[in-house]
């Protein structure tokens, strides 16, 4: 009798579901395990992911703590009142104003048992111990209860008297001294610095605060009259809806709002943008740690496969590391950069940047950026998960190593992208800056598609080199998935900051090429054209007194017939609407004598100071001059009208060489002006470049004296083109940090991997120097190659991203036409220096830095027979 046959059971899909949970519990046990194992391997990994989530929620906090919202700052508006008014004592945009400015009225409206007190902003002069500067000025009565809250004292007491006030550090650092006298307003009336307060988020803030009465006399600069009211019920959105309809504006806690945030699509596509780049970084960084990872535990995996495993369970292992260890590293990150944001919050960090608020931890952006280095850790284990799942099982048990092999549809895919990218930045110069960026992301994309055929071509073409460069070739494009991430991860940084360089210098060149001043730069202008002689002889006074031994170059000022003080521009013969391309923004053009014409010329030529001193103009861009005459714009100066004198003039003129053409366009002898109707006045003056050099603030100051002084006078000082000498250096500098970062941590890894052909190496002789060479060929090959190819996708992106910023091109607007795309183009200037220092510098500095701190010692180890 034979033996019933045994059941055979079929795993359902209820079953086969409820086993997936436990086989990736499983999983992550052994990621766990592997991950105490290999210690050094995931505090790199742990660093790469955690670190710029760290940064990131670090500066989202300090940066939501620093800006303090409408609510959040109420009480430094309205201190311990109920609600704070102002009377709109300007028209606004309706041309409505308010006509309740007594407090009677305010009363009125408030009801019985109300309190008010006075407190109205503004601004004021004052003449401290660095002469005369402007600030901000509020009338108040600091010692009364309502005001509690609304600024902190830091030296000294409060003001008890009309002739006292307190300052703020800012206004302290602005001459306005504790213990001295300044004299404030226009009336210069002496007050005594009593006390030093600050207020409680604005501490760079330079104010002066006095009793009511005591600053804003005029009322005119101010903004209104107001007061603080303590009412005897809470306030309503009714009562904030009663007094604005009386044209009062009201704050109060009932209408104080949080800061919203509102963003349009431009905004969102940069948002996103970042994001992007953000984590691809992350994961070409972090991907080589899992591939070595993968790669180390290539028998572990081949067993489970050989046991049945699927290749799903077998990406499951892997991936289980990306959610340990991405997973593990965003949670520190999120951690450390909360308890940070906290800490500088509590040291008020934000006296840095002159912004200090409760603390503020905006959780939604920082959980979504917690979740994004999460993800970003998930994803950089995808690729090498992927790989392990279709390794030769029988060659990895059999101890053979597998090679490489790209897949077919990449390369392909890669070169579409690339492609679709380059044509969508094209057709994207037209538009925002944003679209433009985005085009290049999808460029981008498409290389880090195909870098892993641009390693196996550069290891080919390395076959020339020594040897220990051509092995180290060799091994990269063999462990082309660890080598590939690497080679990418430096690319992309490449592309973005040479991508910034060259928009930089392009935009730079442009602004180079389109600013031509009338003057030499560095020239301090004095201009007085609406004074009359009695003031401007009081301007050149004190000009005398602040610029000793300044030899200073008198020019004069056109005026009409009946006295209208005018500007005359330069056109162009020919151009359409007259317009000189040369001169867009219209600057004045200097009139005088010889004297003014040797200062803007910057030498002597007796030729055209000859026809100078006949009545002719002399001028430095010989496209301005047309059959011997120049044209010129007459245009009246703002609030006088007006001009007697015909807006399209023409005068004689002469073509002569400038010492700086950049710096001179043409020069108007004074003896030309009767016959275009107009008349000369002394009104203007110039220090020369060499004799004089002011900063920011002392122009600032001098405009201020002379301001209150004198009257309306113009102080410039004419500034070249900024270069921002520091930009470039700070994106090499990050470019460096992250090509070096990758670099390091793939030579690093692959210093591991070589181990085996180390020790054949030192078996069949090698000197520890050939060893380590190797290691630095590794470390130059990926630095070169990504440095390399990213730099030459950073140029055409830089000239893209330079040319969307172009409104309108030159040749366009002096022909009229419709613009072009080489119209759109800027003058291209690329960064050689920038580009020589990151093609050939990086790798350099990679490779002396991998050879000095990777080790290569190797261990002969005696066979067990």
């Amino acid at each position: 009798m034979s033996a019933p046959a045994p059941a055979m059971t079929r795993t359902g899909p209820t079953e086969a579901a409820r086993s997936r949970p436990a086989a990736f519990l499983a999983a992550l046990r052994i990621s766990r395990r592997d991950a105490l194992r290999a210690r050094g391997r995931s505090a790199l990994i742990v660093t790469m992911v955690g670190l710029p989530v760290l940064v990131i929620v670090f500066a989202l906090i300090f940066a939501a703590t620093a800006d303090v919202t409408e609510r959040e700052g109420l009480s430094a508006r309205i201190g311990t009142a109920d609600l704070r008014i102002v009377t709109l004592g300007r028209p606004d945009t309706d041309g409505r104003a308010s006509t309740l400015t007594s407090p009677a009225e305010i009363m009125s409206l408030l009801g019985p048992g109300a309190r008010i007190i006075p407190a109205n902003d503004g601004s004021a002069d004052f003449r401290g111990e660095r002469g005369y500067d402007h600030v901000s000025a509020r009338e108040l009565d600091l010692r009364d209860p309502l005001t509690k809250g609304m600024y902190r004292l830091l030296r000294g007491r409060l003001p008890a008297a009309p002739g006292e006030i307190v300052v703020t550090p800012g206004a302290e650092e602005r001459g306005a001294r504790f213990g001295t006298t300044p004299a404030v307003t226009f009336k210069l009336t002496p007050m005594r610095v009593v006390g030093v307060v600050e207020h409680p988020h604005q501490t760079k803030s330079a104010e002066i605060i006095g009793l009511p009465g005591t600053l804003l006399f005029d009322r005119v600069d101010g903004r209104g009259t107001g007061w603080l009211a303590d009412t005897p019920k809470p306030v309503t959105m009714a009562d904030v809806s009663r007094l604005s309809r009386a044209f009062l504006d009201v704050q109060a806690p009932v209408a104080a709002r949080d800061a919203y945030g509102y963003h349009d699509t431009e905004d969102v596509v940069a948002i996103a943008l970042i994001v992007v780049m953000g984590v691809l970084e992350v994961v070409l960084l972090a991907g080589p740690a899992f591939a070595v990872g993968a790669r180390r535990r290539r028998r572990e995996l081949a067993l489970v496969a050989a046991q049945g495993g699927s290749p799903g369970q077998v990406r499951m292992v892997l991936l289980a590391d990306g959610v340990v260890l991405g997973g593990g590293a965003a949670l520190l990150g999120l951690a450390l950069g909360v308890g940070l944001g906290a800490l500088s919050a509590a040291l008020e960090a934000g006296r840095l940047i002159g912004g200090v608020g409760p603390l503020d931890i905006p959780w939604v952006p920082v959980l979504a950026v917690a979740a994004l280095g999460a993800a970003s850790g998930v994803a950089a284990a995808v690729l090498p998960a992927v790989r392990a799942a279709r390794q030769d099982v029988a060659a990895v048990l059999a101890g053979r190593r597998g090679t490489a092999r790209d897949r077919v549809g990449r390369p392909i895919i890669g070169a579409v992208l690339v492609v679709a990218g380059a044509v969508a930045a094209v057709r994207a110069i037209r538009s925002d800056r944003v679209w433009v960026l985005a085009a290049e992301v999808l460029a981008l994309l498409g290389l880090v598609a195909l870098t892993p055929s641009v390693v196996r071509l550069a290891a080919a073409a390395a076959r020339a080199l020594p040897l220990p460069l051509r092995l180290a070739a060799r091994d990269a494009a063999r462990n082309r998935g660890r080598t590939a991430s690497a080679v990418a991860a430096v690319m992309t940084a490449a592309a973005a900051f040479t991508m910034a360089a060259v928009a930089f210098d392009s935009n730079l060149a442009e602004r180079r090429e389109a600013f031509h001043p009338a003057v030499p730069a560095g020239t301090v202008e004095i201009d007085g054209a609406r004074l009359d002689d009695a003031r401007w002889a009081r301007v050149r006074t004190i000009v005398e007194r602040a610029l000793p031994g300044a030899p200073l170059i008198e020019a004069v000022a056109p005026r009409g017939t009946r006295g209208a003080a005018v500007e005359l521009s330069v056109g162009q013969l020919g151009a359409p609407d007259g317009m000189y391309p040369g001169n867009p923004f219209g600057v004045s053009l200097p009139v005088g004598d010889g004297r003014l014409l040797e200062f803007v010329q910057g030498r002597r030529d007796p030729v055209a100071a000859a026809a100078f001193a006949a009545g002719r103009a002399v001028v430095f861009d010989p496209e301005l001059v047309r059959d011997g005459r120049l044209r010129l714009y007459a245009v009246p100066f703002a609030g006088h009208g007006s001009s007697e004198a015909p807006r399209d003039l023409t005068v004689p003129a002469v073509v002569a060489r400038a010492a700086d053409p950049r710096h001179a366009i043409a020069v108007l002898p004074a003896s030309a002006l009767p016959a275009l109707g107009l008349k000369p006045e002394a009104r203007v003056l110039y220090a020369a470049p060499s004799s004089v050099r002011l900063t920011e603030e002392q122009e600032v100051r001098l405009g201020r004296e002379l301001a209150i002084t004198a009257g309306p006078v113009g102080v410039t000082f004419v500034r070249d083109i900024d270069s921002y000498g520091f930009v470039k250096p700070l994106l090499f500098l990050a470019a460096a940090v992250l090509a070096l970062g990758g670099t390091l941590a793939a030579t690093g890894l692959a210093a591991v991997d070589l181990r085996p052909d180390l020790s054949t190496m030192a078996a069949v002789g090698a000197k520890p120097g050939t060893r380590r060479l190797v290691v630095v060929g590794q470390a130059g090959f990926i630095t070169a190659l990504g440095a390399l190819v990213g730099a030459l996708a950073g140029i055409p992106a830089g000239i893209a991203v330079a040319g969307s910023s172009r409104p309108y091109g030159y040749r366009a607007w002096v022909s009229g036409s419709s613009p072009s795309f080489l119209d759109r183009l800027p003058p291209i200037e690329l960064p050689w220096l920038f580009l020589a220092a990151l093609v050939v510098g990086l790798p350099l500095l990679a490779a002396l830095v991998a050879g000095a701190f990777t080790r290569t010692r190797v261990t002969l180890t005696r066979r067990v027979t």
